[in-house]
C-alpha cells in the first residue's frame, strides 16, 4: 500500500482531502499522486459552445493558480509526489489513474441529481475502483492512522475485500474493534480477527444488539465512543442503485460521518 491517489480541485473539500492524503502517504512511507481535474461544464441551450468555452477557460485559470499554491505547499512536505493535469469528467479522470493506485482520497459528500461539482464523486469512485477509497468529511483535517480503528463488520464480500487490501494500514492502528450490529450473516467477525492475526494485527470483536437505531447510527456512536481515527466498511453491499432508491447504510454513513470512512468493494 504505497501509492495514494488524490483528487485535486479548488473546492470546499480540497483541504480535507489534501491533509488526509498527506497523513496517509507519510504513514505508509508512500508516494502521493495528485490528479488535478478541471471539469467540463455543460449548459442547456449552449448550442455553439460559447458559454462552455468561456467557463472552461476561467476554470483552467483557477486550477493553474491552485496548482501553484498546492505545489508550493508540497515542496515543504517530506513525501514524494507527482502531478497530473486532467480535463473532463471527474470520476473518469480519476479512474484513468487508479489502475496502479493503492488508495484513493475523495470527500464524503455523495452524489445529488444533476450535481456536477467534483466533490460529489464518492459513489462513482467507490463502485468503480479496485482499491479502497478514503472518504473524508469536509470539516476533518487529517486522519489519525495510529489511533483506534472501528471496522463495521457485516460479513459481506465488500468488507472482506476492503479489510484485506487495508491490512498494511491497519497494522499501524493502536487498536482495532470489529463491530457487528444484530446478526448480519456472512462471514463471522471472528474469522476476520483470525485473518488479521496472521498478519500480526490484533483485533477484538464486539456485538451490538439491533435496537431502535439503524446500524449506521450505532456504528457512528461506537466510532465516537472509541475516538476512532477512521471507520473501515464495505460499500453498497446491497447494490448502489438500490441504496440510492431506498436508502442504505453506505449512503447514510456518507451523509452523517464525522470521521474518515475507508470504503471498498
Amino acid at each position: 500500500m504505497k501509492t495514494v491517489l488524490l483528487l485535486v480541485h479548488d473546492d470546499a473539500g480540497q483541504e480535507a482531502r489534501l491533509q488526509a492524503a498527506l497523513d496517509l502517504t507519510r504513514a505508509l512511507n508512500g508516494h502521493l499522486r495528485c490528479v488535478d481535474v478541471t471539469p467540463i461544464p455543460n449548459f442547456a441551450g449552449d448550442y455553439d459552445g460559447a458559454a462552455q468555452a468561456m467557463i472552461l477557460t476561467e476554470e483552467r485559470k483557477a486550477e493553474a493558480a491552485n496548482r501553484v499554491a498546492i505545489e508550493t505547499r508540497l515542496t515543504h512536505e517530506q513525501t514524494p509526489w507527482d502531478w497530473i493535469d486532467a480535463t473532463g469528467d471527474v470520476t473518469q479522470c480519476l479512474m484513468r489513474q487508479a489502475g496502479l493506485a493503492d488508495l484513493i482520497v475523495v470527500n464524503c459528500k455523495r452524489d445529488r441529481l444533476l450535481d456536477v461539482e467534483p466533490r460529489g464523486v464518492v459513489s462513482d469512485v467507490t463502485t468503480q475502483a479496485r482499491c479502497p477509497v478514503l472518504a473524508v468529511p469536509d470539516n476533518v483535517r487529517g486522519v489519525d492512522v495510529t489511533g483506534p480503528v472501528v471496522v463495521a463488520w457485516d460479513g459481506s464480500p465488500p468488507v472482506m475485500a476492503t479489510l484485506r487490501a487495508a491490512a498494511p494500514l491497519l497494522k499501524l492502528a493502536a487498536s482495532i474493534e470489529l463491530i457487528t450490529v444484530g446478526d448480519p450473516g456472512g462471514a463471522p467477525a471472528e474469522a476476520a480477527a483470525a485473518y488479521l492475526s496472521r498478519h500480526d494485527i490484533h483485533a477484538t470483536v464486539r456485538r451490538i444488539e439491533a435496537g431502535g437505531d439503524k446500524p449506521d447510527a450505532q456504528i457512528l456512536e461506537a466510532c465516537a465512543a472509541e475516538e476512532a481515527g477512521y471507520c473501515l466498511m464495505g460499500a453498497y453491499g446491497h447494490g448502489r442503485r438500490k441504496e440510492e432508491l431506498f436508502g442504505g447504510v453506505t449512503q447514510r454513513m456518507l451523509d452523517a460521518a464525522q470521521l474518515p470512512l475507508l470504503l471498498g468493494r
